[in-house]
């Protein structure tokens, strides 16, 4: 996300970050612990993230953000994968269990400068490959 902020935060791209944990319990930390963690352990070497980085919330089940239930209403699957939901049924800890529901951490959605979700990427569509469709709605705008 770094190299798309290196890239295109001079056009306009502003890249918003929401950790949770509602995925294998995989961000367990507090949320002033979050930083550290990218820095020193996971991905490490230093790395500090260029964009906003937002306190933990709840992306599926009743406590939903409000941001999330507003994607989610607009963009109901990801446009590369409407088929999976999760791999392993133990992983989901919410309730209730919604078709739209994010089925993994490092799901992205791309929004419009007029605040409207364009397109939802599953956790599986690589991040760089966004590139066009952010030069196209950065085009548009």
């Amino acid at each position: 996300m770094n190299e798309l902020m290196d890239k295109y935060a001079s056009k306009g791209l502003s890249i918003l970050a929401f950790p949770c944990n509602q995925f294998g319990h995989q961000e367990n930390c507090t949320n002033s612990e979050i930083l550290s963690t990218l820095k020193y352990v996971r991905p490490g070497n230093g790395y500090v993230p260029k964009f906003d980085m937002f306190a933990k919330v709840e992306v599926n089940g009743s406590n939903t953000h409000p941001v999330f239930k507003f994607l989610k209403q607009h963009l109901p699957l990801p446009h590369d994968d409407q088929v999976s939901l999760m791999g392993n049924n133990a992983y989901i800890i919410w309730n209730p269990v919604e078709r739209s529901d994010i089925a993994w951490n490092f799901e992205k959605f791309l929004v419009g400068k007029n605040g409207l979700p364009i397109k939802r990427y599953s956790k599986k569509f690589e991040t760089m490959n966004i590139a066009d469709d952010i030069e196209a709605a950065l085009k548009a705008a």
